[in-house]
């Protein structure tokens, strides 16, 4: 599961910012890769004041850090197209200019993960790997974000 770690002055985001935010990194994780919304977790993280520096001086400005983990196997079209997507989602949902928002992704093994109790499907494969499920399992996957 790509999780997205979205960081930002403590108290930065509405939570209609964040939803929107959320919604649209899990849009463009689904656009870039063909893989299904329930792959896509988003966590926001408040950084107090006084706790982020910038080029070793205390962080002024309206800095957003999108650090993303995702499944190795993307190809580098993918993962800028991904990248791009990214930052337009939140700059549309946090009403922030494109300068103030980084954005990484880093890539993981898809055998050296596990998630909904399983190892995790090699990029491609998804659709084989959620049929081979127990009913149960799938239903809870598939029902969730709905």
């Amino acid at each position: 599961m790509p999780t997205y770690v979205v960081a930002s002055a403590e108290g930065r985001f509405s939570s209609a910012e964040k939803n929107a935010i959320a919604r649209g990194i899990t849009d463009a994780h689904s656009a870039a890769t063909g893989a299904q919304g329930f792959f896509a977790q988003v966590i926001f993280q408040g950084i107090t004041s006084g706790n982020h520096f910038l080029g070793g001086s205390p962080l002024v400005s309206d800095q957003i850090f999108v650090h993303g983990h995702i499944r190795g196997g993307r190809t580098p079209d993918q993962k800028k197209q991904l990248l791009s997507e990214i930052v337009d989602a939140v700059c549309r949902g946090a009403s922030a200019d494109r300068r103030y928002v980084w954005a990484y992704v880093a890539e993981l093994p898809p055998a050296q993960m596990v998630e909904f109790g399983k190892v995790l499907p090699e990029p491609g494969t998804e659709a084989q790997w959620l049929q081979a499920m127990s009913l149960e399992d799938r239903n809870y996957l598939l029902g969730i974000g709905k």
